[in-house]
C-alpha cells in the first residue's frame, strides 16, 4: 500500500517528482477525490503545493533531484538588472552550432546588443539588452528550455 502522512500519499508525490525529472517538465498537477498535488520546478528545487480543504496553498520542499546537490540560495536581484525571457521557448547562446556565444559571464555589453536568441515557434528571436554594462550572471544553458518571465541574464 502506498506510503501516507497527514493524508498526503508521499509515493505519488514520489512518483510525479520522478516524472518531472525524467521528462524535463517544470509542473505537473494531479487531483484525486478532494485533493489536488502540484509539483513544480523551481531551478534544481522542486516544491509541493497541495490544498486539502482550504483555498489557501501549503508549500513544503518535495525530494530533490538524486543527482542534485544542495543549492546555494538564490541571491536577491535588482529587477532592473535582469534580462528576462519575453516568450516561452528554445534559448540559443550561440547564431549557429559551434559558434562563438553572443555573450560571456565578464564581458561588457553595450544597450541593443544580442545576448541570446530564443527559438519559438521556428521563429529565432534575438534578445537585445536593455542596457550597457557587465555581465555578472548567465542563467541558461544553451539549447535549455525557457519560460515567460524567467531571469536569464543580469547585467550590472
Amino acid at each position: 500500500m502506498a506510503e501516507k502522512k497527514n493524508g498526503i500519499d508521499q509515493a505519488l508525490i514520489r512518483d510525479l517528482a520522478n516524472i518531472l525529472n525524467d521528462t524535463d517538465l517544470t509542473e505537473i498537477e494531479v487531483e484525486q477525490e478532494d485533493m489536488r498535488i502540484r509539483v513544480s520546478r523551481a531551478g534544481n528545487t522542486q516544491y509541493i503545493q497541495a490544498p486539502m480543504a482550504a483555498p489557501a496553498f501549503a508549500a513544503a520542499p518535495a525530494v530533490a533531484a538524486p543527482a542534485a546537490a544542495a543549492a546555494p540560495a538564490a541571491a536577491v536581484r535588482n529587477p532592473a538588472n535582469t534580462v528576462s525571457a519575453p516568450m516561452v521557448g528554445t534559448v540559443y547562446m550561440a547564431p549557429a552550432p559551434g559558434a562563438r556565444a553572443f555573450i560571456e559571464l565578464g564581458a561588457t555589453v553595450k544597450e541593443g546588443q544580442t545576448l541570446l536568441i530564443i527559438e519559438a515557434m521556428k521563429t529565432m528571436n534575438q534578445i537585445p539588452s536593455p542596457k550597457s554594462g557587465k555581465v555578472t550572471e548567465i542563467l541558461v544553458e544553451d539549447g535549455s528550455p525557457v519560460e515567460y518571465g524567467q531571469v536569464l541574464v543580469v547585467i550590472e
